[in-house]
């Protein structure tokens, strides 16, 4: 299979909505290609080591803005994974051949479900984010929770590349973890800095 690619120096999680505002002439052409036939483009994480082997099939769910210029305001959301084979060419924008990239068979162990639920509920608490769940919605429930928060690039790619849910998500448990002990740590760096105005680091 042969789609357009959109390089970005973002990760896009399945089931994660980004916006994206598209002002290039060749990736002008891809989304307009993508709204008029009702399919997906390929968005893969690109930086200065190149365009990495896994990405995700991104569709345009809303179109929030259109500019006398030929600019766009776009809302994509992440589908499928996808491993990128080969790069071709013959078009303005960047495309190539891709295989589907399927999780194996290791789901998440309910425990460890609910122990990524809770993560989640308490960094919306320590940070005050404006960011809802639905148990209903966790399918899988790693991408599902990790969409919800900004992550760190390498982090959301290393869990795109995971095939196992199992894995996959205990690892985000260990990333949600961390960044709730940074972010209890900032705050204590803070309160004791307003009290005294020295600061603790050690």
């Amino acid at each position: 299979m042969e789609v357009g690619l959109f390089p970005l120096g973002l990760v896009l999680l399945p089931t994660e909505q980004v916006p994206l505002h598209i002002f290039e002439p060749r990736y002008r052409e891809l989304i307009a290609e993508c709204l008029d036939s009702d399919e997906p483009f390929g968005l893969v994480y690109a930086d200065e080591d190149g365009v990495r082997q896994v990405g995700t099939l991104a569709t345009v769910v809303e179109v929030t803005d259109r500019f006398e210029d030929g600019r766009l305001n776009v809302v994509v959301e992440g589908g499928e994974r996808f491993r990128l084979l080969e790069l071709t060419e013959g078009r303005s924008f960047q495309t190539g051949t891709i295989e589907p990239l399927a999780d194996r068979d290791d789901p998440a162990p309910k425990e460890d479900v609910e122990r990524a639920i809770a993560l989640f509920g308490r960094l919306v608490e320590l940070t005050g984010a404006d960011v809802e769940l639905s148990v209903e919605e966790l399918e899988p429930p790693s991408y599902t929770i990790g969409s919800r928060f900004e992550l760190a690039s390498e982090l959301k790619l290393e869990l795109l590349e995971e095939t196992s849910e199992r894995v996959r998500l205990r690892r985000l448990c260990e990333i949600l973890e961390t960044v709730a002990t940074a972010v209890i740590r900032q705050r204590e760096i803070a309160e004791r800095a307003a009290k005294n105005g020295h600061v603790e680091t050690s």
